[in-house]
């Protein structure tokens, strides 16, 4: 199985999904290094990228072994939407995201993100201005409507190919449903059925099994993963894996996981800086351990640590029993 993104193939038809505070430089390059098809940066707010806001360009940062890979932009403004993508193209951004499909409250207030599924003309007005914007391919990443009554999706998903979208990403919850309930992958073929550019299926994928129900009754091209990666950046090329061979591909075994983990710590604090490095590294070491002896213990001293090298012992205590 293979995607076709205008001029852009993926290889592997499984792509880590943007996710905010989590798919930054470090964690996307990890995942591509272990076989993901295409990496998506976090939702990158357009009027702050026009402005340059420091901490906004050190999200856009990538790195050769990401490539190809993805911007995603969010906002409401046509204008400022296409000056964005157009700063991100400059930048070497591969593909431009739309997103569509954010549900969080200060984001849906600013009449951006799953918002703009309630506005079809506003939307189309963005994704019209984007695409003109840039030579690069644009795509999208919505919910399947703002509530059980409006599942406008497919609409606006025509709506999108008929304004030079080339994929179209869908997340199986409204946005009222925020992450409650379960992602309705079946509605997810009535966009597909809309449509002739790729389509990808996302949300609730936490194992391989889930990967290809999803695929089963969606009919989509391809899977997003995006929880079910934390603390598994190996999770996708395992899916991918079976996609391809029909073979389940186990977890690393105990001493690759300690060294990733190690890995990713100096890959965090290399990017930025000890103070906010440690910190941003909470997290990731935390999620790790998930599902391992003593991990919840292991997991509350990880977020008390204020320095590498105490973190690193820590890890290294942690791990070594499990080796």
């Amino acid at each position: 199985m293979t995607i076709k993104i205008d001029t852009i193939q993926l290889e592997m038809p499984v792509i880590l999904a943007p996710m905010s505070g989590v798919t930054d430089m470090p964690f996307r390059r990890l995942v591509k290094r272990m076989g993901a098809g295409l990496v998506i940066s976090e939702m990158i707010a357009s009027q702050a990228m026009v402005r340059q806001v420091r901490q906004t360009m050190k999200m856009i940062e990538k790195s050769p072994e990401e490539l190809p890979m993805a911007v995603q932009l969010a906002g409401c403004e046509p204008q400022v939407m296409a000056e964005a993508a157009r700063l991100n193209e400059d930048l070497g951004a591969q593909i431009i995201d739309i997103n569509m499909g954010c549900p969080v409250k200060k984001v849906v207030n600013g009449h951006a993100g799953s918002s703009l599924m309630r506005d079809e003309g506003l939307a189309a007005r963005i994704i019209e201005a984007t695409v003109k914007a840039v030579k690069v391919p644009v795509t999208l990443k919505m919910r399947t409507g703002w509530d059980d009554n409006s599942r406008n999706a497919p609409n606006l998903a025509k709506i999108a190919e008929d304004c030079g979208v080339k994929m179209i990403t869908i997340h199986g919850r409204t946005r009222c449903q925020l992450y409650n309930g379960r992602a309705d992958w079946a509605f997810i073929r009535r966009v597909k059925e809309a449509v002739k550019v790729p389509v990808i299926g996302n949300g609730d994928v936490i194992s391989v099994e889930d990967a290809t129900t999803l695929l089963e009754q969606s009919g989509a091209d391809g899977v997003m993963v995006g929880r079910g990666c934390y603390g598994r950046p190996w999770f996708i090329n395992q899916i991918g894996h079976y996609l391809k061979t029909g073979k389940h591909l186990p977890d690393p075994d105990m001493a690759i996981q300690h060294q990733t983990v190690k890995n990713h710590l100096d890959d965090i604090l290399s990017h930025y800086g000890i103070a906010t490095g440690i910190k941003i590294a909470r997290k990731h070491v935390g999620w790790y351990s998930k599902g391992l002896n003593n991990s919840t213990d292991y997991r509350v001293a990880v977020n008390r640590v204020e320095d590498p090298p105490t973190m690193h012992q820590l890890i290294d205590d942690f791990y070594k029993p499990l080796i």
